[in-house]
């Protein structure tokens, strides 16, 4: 890595903030500890409209610091967006002010995208609960009803050895890395989402474009979970709003686990199974052998998704 002028920052650090000013003061002071000598970087702290005191002590704040105050709230998508339109580094990190931050959480993230090269899209890492130092996230999958959750299932050490890089299905937008010029191809965040759903969009976005999102298992950080005001007000419209977006892409990655339910069901008795091959493909895809799922698990999937249409198309109907 260069070494570069405090003028050319090598990575811009993206933080919405909307009060809560005693996580925010506690995760910039994690990361002026953690952050390497050697790396350039500015913090571009975007204030969606504080009244606890954030701005009056943001104002206060010098390099590598840059203030961003939004005259109306625009949420976590708008707000990150505006940060990461006036960002200057190479690299840009987008980290929730209800971070803390340890030494050796951002080395490994980099070194990931950077050999990721061309394929490289959003790298992330595994996120433990502050109060609980269990595992909240070590990836995005997606429920029985199609829903994005997070990967919560603890890691062993043999895990983070053999497989210290995972693709994932997408990961969340509380702590990740991106390339700057990744980030303008891909238009940021789609606004359309209110505090929900925006980071698993980019992500599929991402995919889309031939690109690999990962979940680089030796970093770790701690995160105050949900502890903006509000972060879950908008969360029923947010999931309309992805499922009418990308309802084939959540119906094929929730077929997996459909599907081992159906091969063990009916392995007790292979006559249960349509024809023998039927029984056959249904194995390869769950061996990995084969991409495709069974025509089953699709039409299963497709109609836990038209059930959840169904719901919200009541729920939101004038």
């Amino acid at each position: 890595m260069s070494r570069r002028s405090p003028d050319q920052p090598f990575l811009s650090v993206v933080t919405p903030l909307y009060n809560c000013l005693p996580l925010t003061r506690a995760m910039l002071a994690s990361l002026e500890a953690s952050i390497p000598a050697r790396i350039p970087y500015e913090v571009i702290l975007v204030d969606d409209g504080s009244t606890d005191g954030t701005r009056e002590w943001i104002a206060g704040l010098r390099a590598p610091y840059r203030v961003v105050l939004n005259e109306k709230n625009q949420g976590f998508a708008g707000s990150t967006n505006r940060g990461a339109e006036v960002a200057r580094g190479e690299v840009l990190a987008l980290l929730n002010n209800d971070l803390v931050l340890p030494p050796g959480w951002l080395r490994p993230m980099l070194l990931v995208l950077r050999l990721q090269g061309r394929r490289a899209g959003l790298v992330g890492n595994v996120q433990l609960n502050a109060a609980t130092r269990e595992v909240d996230h070590a990836g995005i999958t997606v429920d029985e009803k199609c829903k994005p959750q997070h990967d919560r299932r603890p890691l062993t050490f043999v895990q983070r050895t053999l497989r210290p890089v995972k693709t994932v299905f997408a990961l969340t937008g509380a702590c990740l890395v991106v390339r700057t010029e990744t980030w303008r191809r891909l238009g940021g965040f789609d606004e359309g989402y209110r505090n929900g759903c925006e980071d698993v969009d980019l992500c599929l976005r991402a995919e889309q474009l031939g690109l690999r999102n990962v979940v680089v298992r030796w970093s770790r950080v701690l995160h105050h979970v949900s502890s903006s005001p509000g972060r879950k007000a908008n969360d029923e419209a947010n999931s309309r709003r992805l499922f009418l977006r990308w309802r084939d892409r959540l119906a094929f990655e929730a077929c997996r686990e459909w599907t081992w339910g159906y091969f063990t069901t009916r392995l007790q008795d292979p006559r249960d199974f349509p024809d023998p091959w039927d029984a056959v493909l249904t194995a390869f895809y769950l061996l990995r052998l084969r991409r495709l799922p069974p025509a089953v698990a699709m039409e299963a999937k497709q109609a836990a998704i038209d059930l959840e249409l169904a719901r919200w198309q009541k729920m939101f109907s004038p």
